[in-house]
């Protein structure tokens, strides 16, 4: 299809075909002197990079300038980041949109060739990432019309980031945080809890869970038996949490954002049906160490997060001096391996190659293949990463098949 517009011939790409070779060199030969392409990109981190590239490799092939026009919004997993832009025959950037803003922009041509605009500055990986993770919660609330939303604040860094997301997203009066302290709460988790609740206005709640917790455990005496405290003593605590926030949702029509990690959903270090029970994942495609970075980029926008809550050990706090390095390599750690295998597919081979010790990656990618059960059951969540868990890593539960380390 090639239109005419004031003595300009445009050919129309459509989405991926841009990144194809062929359909622009079509609309070159269909007599077009400039490209628009109309499209639906969804953004992950550094993917505008990954655009210009694409549209120069274009460029190359037909010597035509290119309009790139791409949506805004947010869809399920998907944020559309727009950041349209435009190129001329040489391949120069002469008009670059802000990303995750509605914006209509002007482009004045000088025969064939787009004359020189306005060029929005880049922003920050942290900047980028924090208002995809706001505009992807924002869209998933409101589009699927829910008032507002419910979230447990533990006063750990996730549930911080989350809630900060939440109230730039939707202001805090669409936000209810609610602390559920048990017996292994520490009192500065309460106090965090309060003053960053407190801090960026919303509605706040403590509803202790130690009495139902106690009810539990005595309904269960007589099949227990005495056995020892595990793993199972901590999931009831998360599982009660779940419900307590799952009831808030039912009786106020509000939906349960969830506050885990990409880190903790790879390897398991979650509860099924408890910490992950919600309808939204905020963080589900944020690494811990990406975590970090977002809550000292929002501090630096306006006072959010307690410094304490960022510097502290985190823990899950559900038995007594619990950190979660007691249970899982250094983050730091974890996330490169993490990232090396769910990402960019390496083998562990490949992978302690690149200087990692054995034991540490012959853990995390088992546990990053045992816990895909938990992960086919988790909410939806922005995806900012090349590859999250869910639609982009497919990956069976069932399998016969263990890796000989």
């Amino acid at each position: 299809c090639v239109f005419e517009v004031e003595g300009v011939k445009f050919g129309i790409n459509i989405c991926a075909d841009i990144w194809h070779e062929g359909p622009a060199s079509a609309a070159r030969e269909a007599g077009a002197d400039a490209l628009l392409v109309l499209n639906a990109s969804p953004y992950h981190m550094n993917k505008q990079a990954a655009r210009y590239e694409v549209l120069r490799e274009r460029i190359r092939e037909t010597g035509m300038p290119i309009v790139y026009c791409n949506m805004v919004g947010g869809q399920d997993e998907l944020v559309f980041d727009g950041a349209s832009c435009v190129m001329n025959s040489r391949a120069e950037v002469t008009h670059q949109l802000p990303a995750f803003e509605d914006m209509i922009g002007l482009v004045e041509f000088d025969g064939v060739e787009p004359k020189s605009g306005e060029i929005a500055p880049p922003a920050s990986l942290e900047e980028s990432v924090y208002r995809a993770l706001c505009l992807g919660v924002k869209d998933y609330v409101e589009k699927n019309g829910f008032p507002g939303v419910e979230l447990g604040l533990s006063g750990g860094i996730d549930s911080a980031l989350t809630l900060a997301v939440a109230v730039d997203a939707l202001g805090a009066e669409r936000v209810h945080a609610v602390m559920m302290p048990s017996q292994f709460t520490a009192d500065i988790s309460l106090e965090d809890a309060r003053e960053m609740a407190e801090g960026l206005g919303v509605r706040y709640s403590e509803i202790p869970i130690k009495p139902m917790y106690d009810e539990f455990l005595s309904s269960l005496a007589d099949e227990f038996n005495d056995l020892p405290f595990d793993t199972t003593e901590e999931n009831i605590q998360a599982r009660i949490r779940g419900t307590l926030l799952m009831a808030l949702s039912n009786k106020y029509g509000t939906i349960v954002i969830t506050t885990g990690n990409k880190s903790e959903m790879a390897v398991g270090y979650a509860t099924l049906y408890g910490d992950m029970a919600g309808g939204f994942a905020v963080l589900k495609d944020i690494p811990k160490t990406l975590v970090y970075r977002l809550s000292n980029y929002r501090n630096q926008l306006s006072p959010a997060i307690p410094q304490r809550v960022i510097t502290r050990a985190p823990s899950a706090e559900l038995r007594a001096n619990q950190v979660d390095q007691d249970s899982l390599p250094p983050y730091d750690i974890l996330d490169a391996i993490m990232e090396a295998y769910v990402e960019r597919d390496l083998c562990p081979e490949e992978i302690e190659a690149m200087g990692y010790q054995a034991d540490d990656v012959r853990r995390v990618v088992t546990l990053i293949d045992r816990n895909e059960y938990k992960r086919r059951q988790a909410p939806v969540g922005v995806r900012v990463t090349a590859r999250g868990f869910g639609k982009d890593r497919r990956y069976p539960i069932t399998s016969k098949y263990r890796p000989k380390f």
